[in-house]
């Protein structure tokens, strides 16, 4: 665990791997002082998605703070354009692995004052507890999604579907990068969390929220690992709590 420095916005950021997986392929990053924070949740075995999810969350460390938060944005961009780029390249095609998978999803946050913006492709996720009330800001890019965006199937049918969780979007899966944005104002009180899918998957919204209503970054941590790992815990989970 990663406990930040005392900056106007605290953060505190873990990652486990879990009581199945042998293997973490999961990263985090937490820069209080750079007012950035990411998870990337990595693919395609275990020495590619740890890999892409590192090489993610280092080059995003990299990036310089100066600038507007529009400049900002469009340095994350070129990062994880670029990333993309570099990693589809590299897939190695044998007669063993025809179609190796170098990949890894990827959640952004940058605050500068009140203003915030999250950045995402795939299933990792961004949530806002505020007031009591867990929001989740970030939209899955999964099949699962894809299919209730459309009204093709209800919910429960669609959960059961053997493609559910399947990725439509990460760093690395294609040509062609997508990213996702939301802008919103952040308050005295806000707390943020980003967090991979192995964290959120077997946990209710109660739960969630129950985690973050800890009095500190470090035991809302602390507290919603305590609850993922009371449950299967079957995939890496990883976490990053944020607040002012």
């Amino acid at each position: 665990m990663i406990v930040a420095p005392d900056f106007p916005w605290r953060s505190a950021g873990r990652t486990h791997t879990g009581k199945v997986r042998a293997r973490n392929e999961d990263a985090f990053l937490a820069l209080a002082d750079k007012r950035l924070w990411a998870v990337a949740d990595g693919m395609g075995g275990h020495q590619n998605g740890a890999l892409a999810s590192r090489l993610i969350v280092e080059h995003l460390a990299e990036l310089p703070v100066q600038g507007t938060m529009d400049q900002r944005v469009k340095d994350v961009r070129r990062c994880l354009h670029l990333l993309n780029r570099r990693l589809t390249q590299e897939l190695t095609v044998t007669a063993e692995q025809p179609d190796p998978v170098i990949g890894s999803t990827a959640v952004v946050l940058l605050i500068e004052g009140d203003h915030a913006v999250c950045l995402w492709a795939g299933d990792s996720r961004c949530y806002l507890w505020r007031g009591g009330t867990l929001f989740q800001l970030s939209r899955d890019h999964s099949f699962y999604e894809e299919l209730m965006q459309e009204g093709r199937m209800d919910p429960a049918k669609a959960a059961q579907h053997p493609s559910a969780r399947a990725l439509t979007r990460a760093v690395g899966a294609n040509e062609t990068l997508t990213l996702d944005l939301v802008e919103f104002t952040v308050y005295p009180g806000d707390t943020l969390l980003l967090c991979s899918d192995g964290l959120y998957q077997e946990m209710t919204t109660d739960t969630i929220g129950r985690g973050l209503s800890q009095p500190s970054v470090s035991l809302a941590l602390q507290k919603l690992f305590e609850l993922a790992m009371d449950g299967p815990a079957r995939d890496n989970l990883s976490a990053v709590i944020i607040r002012q």
